[in-house]
């Protein structure tokens, strides 16, 4: 049996450790632990601390914890713990160690040789650094490899065949983006730029300066410059916000007895929106696209060009970051590769091939399809039920749960249909019902009410979909086995007929819902669609708008208006249930002749 070789992140906020175990790349670590924190330091007894255990002191103790060693590879410096001083290879060597250890039990034995990874921006001085960083810990560097370069190993680049990719890398503390060709197991960086003073941990601390403010404005301003451990406290607080903040729309922080005011214990309690975080964070954000352009120009490519834009470090997992680098580069970034450990990963896929395992990419499960649910937007300017929102995004790793906002469609709505599909269109009609469920007695408001919709997706294909009312917590349920089984066509025929009966006996006629003699009812105000077939017939879609803006305007409209309003609902309900593409159309021209001269009265 060969030496095993293993290949490391050794990162700036955080490092990995992967190997090749059971016939595939995975990354080790002790129990569910996979991620080591990028910290050293010494407890007050003198006793070493690394990782978790030494970043958990780093606020209170900052003499005694150093971070982002990673920053001053290849420098001169020395960073000094209590009594100690220590060149920048030394600290990082005993990070190194560290992960040995935890290969150690999965391997059999202690690794002695290992792949590296460095930025693609790495001296020679920085790479010498890290060669001696590996020598003091006992470690062979078998090879020292670029960060680009292991996550397009990672993401299966190295297949022999030729790819172009950008490789955006935004970790706790760094950011770069990298322009590569791939053919074989030869990767060509024809350009990288970024800011090795900008990541997540600055995300970090712009929504801890927004905490900070809060509390002050709730309990009076000063009241935080004497105590660290309450900064320090604030500080874990937006850590843990941010990462909720990406799966969910909003983000409640509550931390008790932050400061004790004449004998009095003073908490911290908000709610922060994944907007307002976003609009913190922006800047930066942006800052980052500034990077992409230049490496895309002076790599002498377009975003047109490549084949893929491939997502690597923790902070990617933002949704700002998604989007706007999508809207850039004109395609959906790949994400299917966890982003904390895809460089850790591709130098495990190296190590293996240079121990003699066939490696060509590493095994993930993710999800091969988007799903979401349908709900009340406007399409063509006209209002529509079956608008589509995605809330998870297909070739995203398993398990994984994300969440959504929605909101009630008319005042006093005390039910809603929650209808989930599988698919990418923003037409719901044309993806694939899977499953659906209604909530009922919610709370009676004049303004709307806010619903967020949960989905979790495990790695057996079971998709668990919640409705929760923002304002009360009454939330249901339902989970559907198999959901990522390709469906039949019979299956998706019966799933489609489901959703039509059950609006078309919730819809009804509208002249058994409305009497011209009594006041309009609220109900009225509700949009729902009457579909009776698949396809619609032409100008469906326009004469459903139509009855919608109509029936808008029934409190305004003259009684004798009211009743041709009425009539004209009727004649296109019955055009489409018949098919009479025809009498549609006579019909809804006369509506919409109505309401333009409706519509252009003063109020």
């Amino acid at each position: 049996m060969s030496d095993p070789i293993v290949g490391i992140d050794l990162g700036t906020t955080n490092s990995e450790v992967a190997a090749f175990v059971d016939g595939q790349v995975r990354v080790l670590g002790p129990g569910d632990q996979r991620i080591l924190p990028s910290c050293v330091g010494f407890s007050a007894s003198g006793e070493l601390l690394v990782g978790e255990s030494a970043r958990n002191q780093q606020a209170l103790y900052p003499e005694r914890t150093v971070r982002s060693i990673k920053r001053k590879m290849g420098s001169q410096e020395t960073v000094t713990l209590g009594d100690r001083s220590f060149t920048p290879p030394e600290i990082s060597a005993i990070i190194l160690r560290e992960l040995a250890e935890w290969a150690r039990p999965t391997l059999g034995r202690r690794p002695e040789k290992a792949v590296i990874t460095v930025p693609a921006y790495f001296s020679d001085a920085q790479r010498s650094a890290t060669r001696e960083a590996g020598a003091l810990a006992g470690l062979e560097v078998v090879r020292i490899l670029n960060e680009p370069t292991a996550a397009s190993l990672a993401y299966g680049y190295g297949d022999g065949t030729r790819h172009t990719a950008l490789i955006y890398d935004l970790g706790g503390g760094t950011f770069d983006v990298s322009v590569v060709t791939v053919e074989g197991d030869i990767t060509e960086v024809l350009a990288s730029h970024g800011n090795n003073r900008l990541g997540g941990d600055d995300f970090d601390d712009l929504l801890a300066e927004r905490l900070a403010q809060e509390f002050q404005k709730q309990h009076g301003a000063g009241l935080l410059e004497n105590h660290p451990e309450a900064k320090a406290r604030l500080w874990w607080a937006a850590e843990e916000a941010k990462k909720k903040l990406s799966q969910e729309p909003f983000a409640r922080i509550r931390e008790e007895a932050l400061v004790t005011r004449a004998g009095k214990p003073l908490h911290l309690e908000m709610e922060i929106s994944r907007v307002e975080y976003e609009s913190l964070i922006r800047p930066l954000v942006e800052s980052t696209l500034d990077s992409v352009s230049k490496a895309l120009q002076d790599s002498g490519r377009r975003p047109g060009d490549m084949d893929a834009v491939l997502l690597v470090g923790g902070s990617t997992r933002t949704p700002l970051v998604f989007t706007l680098l999508s809207d850039m580069m004109g395609m959906e970034p790949r994400q299917d590769v966890h982003p904390d450990l895809c460089v850790a990963l591709g130098a495990g896929v190296l190590a293996s091939r240079l121990a003699g395992q066939e490696v060509n990419r590493v095994l993930v499960d993710v999800s091969p399809y988007s799903f979401g649910v349908s709900y009340l937007g406007e399409r063509g300017g006209v209002p529509y039920p079956y608008c589509y929102k995605t809330i998870i995004q297909r070739n995203t790793p398993l398990p994984l749960t994300r969440t959504e906002l929605f909101a009630t469609s008319h005042p006093y709505q005390t039910e809603v249909d929650i209808e989930v599909y599988q698919g990418d269109d923003d037409d719901a009609l044309k993806n694939i019902p899977v499953g659906g469920f209604r909530v009922e007695g919610l709370t009676e408001m004049r303004d709307i009410n806010e619903i967020l919709c949960r989905m979790r997706l495990d790695l057996d294909g079971i998709l668990e979909v919640a409705a929760v009312e923002k304002r009360t917590g009454k939330s249901k349920q339902i989970t559907i086995a198999h959901a990522l089984q390709t469906k039949t066509p019979e299956e998706i025929a019966a799933g489609r007929k489901r959703i039509q009966e059950m609006h078309e006996s919730r819809a009804g006629r509208f002249e058994d819902r409305f009497d011209e003699t009594d006041e309009i009812d609220d109900d009225v105000l509700e949009v729902e669609a009457i579909e009776t077939e698949r396809v619609s017939l032409p100008g469906e879609q326009e004469a459903e708008g139509l009855m919608e803006r109509s029936r808008k305007l029934f409190d305004a409209m003259h009684a004798d208006d009211r009743e041709e309003a009425i009539g004209l609902h009727e004649k296109i309900a019955a055009a489409i249930e018949s098919g009479d593409g025809s009498a549609l159309t006579d019909a809804s021209r006369t509506l919409r002749e109505m309401l333009f001269f409706m519509e252009g009265k003063p109020n």
